[in-house]
């Protein structure tokens, strides 16, 4: 039975290397891929003290097929993100809304012997997303998951829209760049101006940080937000940000955070406000989320970190220290 490394949490917090071994004969639409590059998800820093296999952006070559694999061969380049499987039969997946299947499989509660901290993983075709030729494997790997979160909310976005994003970080950066090549009118809200020149550059074209919040929204160029994206993991100041509101606007919670999510009564009620529930993408915005970036350029900006034990460590550490610029991305021995 083939073996592989992979990298998994511990009871003390801090990924140690392990393996995993699977069948020798892959069956049904398997697909055996050698793992090329890993982004590391703030996600991950949750279940860095479980017993099972970290990782969920990755990016690797075909190896091996199954006997019902219809469309990948030996040497295709392909990614998967944070959802691996469903029924395929359900409501939810016939109508393409397969991750909200009750039986899907998703990151950390299912297949938790492998991930894509890891040299080797196999994974269902269906779930398997061509990578374009005009993004590498370590640029990719990020949008296995920020960029499949960020994308699904502008899926449906109108050019001139006014989207705000919430946030200047791993994901927040990549909205910008979306929400931008999209053409739509994009506003930045960040608790300081650090990093205002980096989101301008981004695509950004207004910036304000929370303190500005109440100067901006009276100001007479101001243009009221249609589409809000809250990146940040700590829940902001609703009572400063609703004003910035147009009516009707959408609210969508993108990064997880514990506890209760909490918003303002009255202003909920009375600008007609919607907050919306969000998970990743589909796969068939995955797909479209790939073939826009690509076409339009829209690229990650990434550290990489050899898939060493110590490698991983280093990544996940300084993850959660803030220190991270953006997004890491683990490179396995080649």
């Amino acid at each position: 039975m083939p073996s592989f490394t992979v990298f998994k949490g511990s009871k003390d917090g801090v990924a140690v290397q392990s393996t995993t071994t699977k069948p020798d004969e892959l069956v049904g639409d398997q697909v055996l891929l050698k793992v090329t590059a890993s982004g590391v998800c703030g996600t991950d820093l949750h279940y860095t003290s479980q017993d099972m296999v970290l990782g969920h952006e990755g990016v690797g070559v075909v190896e091996k097929v199954g006997p019902d694999v219809k469309t990948l061969k030996a040497g295709d380049r392909c990614g998967w993100g944070y959802q691996t499987g469903s029924c395929l039969h359900c409501t939810e997946c016939l109508s393409s809304h397969e991750t909200f299947c009750s039986k899907r499989a998703l990151f950390a509660y299912s297949n938790r012997d492998q991930g894509s901290f890891s040299y080797q993983a196999v994974w269902s075709e269906a779930f398997l997303h061509p990578i374009p030729d005009a993004i590498s494997d370590a640029d990719a790997a990020p949008l296995q998951c920020a960029g499949a979160t960020v994308y699904t909310p502008l899926y449906d976005v109108r050019p001139n829209e006014v989207v705000g994003v919430m946030g200047v970080g791993g994901l927040g950066h990549l909205a910008i760049q979306f929400a931008a090549k999209m053409g739509c009118r994009v506003v930045v809200i960040s608790g300081s101006d650090s990093k205002k020149e980096e989101a301008m550059r981004l695509g950004a074209h207004k910036f304000i940080t929370m303190k500005e919040a109440e100067a901006a929204r009276d100001s007479a160029d101001w243009w009221p937000i249609k589409r809000l994206l809250v990146t940040t993991s700590a829940q902001p100041k609703w009572d400063v940000l609703l004003p910035l509101l147009a009516m009707r606007a959408n609210v969508y919670p993108l990064s997880v955070s514990a506890g209760n999510f909490e918003i303002p009564y009255m202003p909920l009620l009375a600008q007609g406000i919607n907050v919306v529930g969000s998970l990743v993408a589909t796969r068939v915005m995955h797909r479209e989320m790939l073939s826009f970036a690509a076409v339009h350029g829209i690229r990650p900006v990434i550290e990489t970190f050899p898939m060493t034990e110590e490698g991983v460590k280093e990544a996940l550490q300084k993850l959660d220290a803030g220190k991270v610029h953006f997004r890491a991305v683990l490179i396995p021995p080649q």
